[in-house]
């Protein structure tokens, strides 16, 4: 069985990804084809890019980095929760992506994405990014609305479609996290 990370992928106070990550967890959880956890990129405390040599040369230095890198080597999928920032994913996402390099590769990812336009173009960024670093994206997004997800623009009340959406997603994360962990091998 493979085990999928749900990535939360904003740091900033107050914000509503750990709600949806918390959503996703509860409806993945109750599934038997993959064991899920959630990672919070808050939980790491990395810093803009400090380290002196590239990522691709996998040659850690911090202690933070080598602890990132191991939480995201040990899982073979991932499900990015992320909001819209100016059209664009999160600067402390793309910087936790950044960070490292073989980590990621050969490996799959799912979208959950949320903003005034569902974070559709968040994602449009994200899948450009996981093709340079050799992740394989499925089809399937989960794209919630602030206007009709979101009651305030702060508490999540997503609709009820929503998670047939997530159980696509995440039907096509867990047959290509399977096949991509035998090319691994």
């Amino acid at each position: 069985m493979i085990t999928i990370g749900i990535i939360i992928g904003s740091t900033r106070p107050g914000r509503n990804s750990e709600a949806v990550a918390k959503w996703v967890y509860e409806i993945a959880s109750k599934r038997n084809d993959a064991a899920f956890e959630v990672v919070d990129i808050n939980d790491y405390d990395l810093p803009l890019l400090d380290e002196p040599i590239p990522a691709s040369m996998h040659q850690y230095m911090h202690p933070h980095t080598k602890k990132w890198a191991e939480k995201i080597a040990s899982l073979d999928a991932f499900i990015f929760v992320t909001p819209e920032y100016n059209h664009a994913p999160t600067g402390a996402l793309k910087n936790a992506i950044d960070f490292i390099f073989a980590e990621w590769n050969n490996k799959a990812a799912g979208f959950v994405s949320y903003g005034s336009s569902g974070g559709v173009r968040a994602v449009e960024q994200l899948r450009q990014i996981m093709g340079e670093i050799m992740v394989a994206d499925v089809r399937t997004q989960v794209a919630l609305s602030l206007f009709t997800d979101f009651e305030n623009f702060s508490v999540f009340k997503p609709a009820s479609f929503h998670e047939t959406t997530l159980h696509a997603m995440i039907d096509q994360l867990v047959s290509w996290g399977e096949a991509l962990k035998t090319v691994r091998k």
